[in-house]
């Protein structure tokens, strides 16, 4: 079973982690400045690769900026691609800077 969570090492750099039966699978990793969310990387692991596990950590993500009022840095090549992709669904929450 998956899950996601956010987690910050302290006001500034954290991640969202991604777990597949307890064992991470894959993370973003994030930092917030200035009341907003930089996402500076994307990454699942080999062993976890075609099983959509990306998109479930750009979906924690989004949701984590939407709770939180905060917008999105889209420094990430593939959080970039999806925004871009799909500009609607993200205007809420991408900062287009």
């Amino acid at each position: 079973m998956e899950s996601t969570k956010v987690v910050f090492t302290d006001n500034v750099h954290g991640e969202v982690q991604l777990f597949s039966d307890e064992i991470k699978a894959g993370k973003m990793n994030l930092s917030m400045t200035g009341g907003k969310l930089a996402v500076l990387h994307t990454e699942v692991s080999p062993e976890f690769e075609g099983r959509g596990f990306a998109r479930l950590l750009l979906d924690q993500l989004v949701s984590y900026a939407r709770e939180n009022h905060v917008k999105i840095v889209p420094y990430c090549a593939y959080v970039n691609a999806q925004f871009r992709r799909r500009p609607a669904e993200y205007e809420d929450v991408w900062s287009k800077e």
